[in-house]
């Protein structure tokens, strides 16, 4: 059988692919992995369908050991890779002889690195997705010491190159593009030109479901409770602080705070890949303010219907 024995998992590893959409009307989320583009890099790598299942590795640390010979890559936040003791390149393929060690070390930049083997992770799926969602506990569980990951059959087709550029991840400060709303109306104009000129800091709050911001406070314009609503990865919702939380992958599925601007769909693996201590500038997006200035334009939001559940996320 062909099997990846798990030797560390570092400080956290779980099994990802591209989630489970489509399940919000139940109240489970897309989970998946939080940096997309670098799962689907590493999957067309080793010659997978795009949305096979990872391993997600998190600052690194992790170490497997090969049952059989295996196809690999590894992508997403650059770190050092060995193979049987020796060093790797990440962004290629690479092949692991039968018993040997594949280990990752911690990443000069990024938080996020995703192994991809041949053929695929089989664990068992559930609701149509083998990916670990932190927030609702579905999926399997998080990977630990002597966990064995099932491999399953290789694909019919071969990978056609040996190598790819990976995206460039940034080091101390990060800009990531914004749509204003759906509820920038709830705070004071002010409050909006502070959140695009000013620098934020990621704080050591920070994991699958989000990160919280520190710095300058976003003032709401007045006071009243909002309907709790569909959230999306990338939301930026402000809580009675007025430091904002920046929704990542586990994001929960509905919240009642505002949420005075989203980071664009394409940035959002960028935000992903944030670690404590570097700073984010947030920056308007102008290709969404052309596409809605036209008259009669509707106004973008990426939410959900509002729903009667008056939670409270934060």
């Amino acid at each position: 059988m062909t099997d990846l024995d798990v030797l560390a998992p570092g400080p956290l590893a779980t099994v990802q692919d591209l989630g489970r959409p489509g399940n919000a009307g139940i109240g489970v989320g897309l989970s998946g992995a939080a940096d997309g583009g670098s799962l689907r890099l590493a999957n067309r790598l080793v010659g997978n369908d795009e949305d096979a299942a990872c391993v997600e590795v998190t600052f690194g640390g992790f170490a497997a050991r090969a049952r059989t010979p295996l196809t690999v890559a590894v992508t997403g936040a650059p770190c050092p890779v060995t193979v049987d003791g020796r060093g790797a390149a990440p962004d290629s393929v690479l092949r692991v002889p039968a018993g040997a060690e594949i280990r990752l070390g911690t990443p000069a930049r990024g938080l996020r690195s995703y192994l991809a083997v041949r053929g695929g992770l089989t664990v068992p799926a559930v609701l149509g997705s083998r990916s670990t969602d932190l927030l609702s506990g579905l999926g399997p569980q998080l990977l630990r010491e002597g966990d064995v990951l099932p491999v399953g059959p290789a694909p019919a087709r071969f990978p056609v190159i040996d190598g790819a550029p990976g995206r460039a991840i940034a080091d101390s400060e990060a800009p990531l593009r914004v749509v204003p709303g759906p509820r920038d109306d709830w705070f004071t104009s002010r409050a909006l030109a502070t959140l695009l000129t000013e620098p934020y800091t990621v704080t050591s709050e920070c994991d699958r479901v989000g990160a919280r911001l520190d710095g300058p406070e976003l003032a709401r314009a007045g006071v009243g409770e909002l309907p709790s609503e569909g959230m999306v990865p990338g939301a930026l919702q402000v809580p009675p602080s007025g430091k904002p939380t920046l929704f990542l992958a586990d994001h929960p599925v509905t919240g009642g705070y505002p949420v005075i601007a989203v980071v664009v769909t394409s940035d959002v693996d960028a935000a992903a890949q944030l670690r404590p201590g570097m700073r984010v500038r947030f920056v308007r997006d102008r290709t969404a303010n052309r596409a809605t200035s036209r008259p009669g334009a509707a106004r973008p939001s990426p939410h959900l219907p509002a729903t009667s559940n008056s939670g409270r996320s934060s």
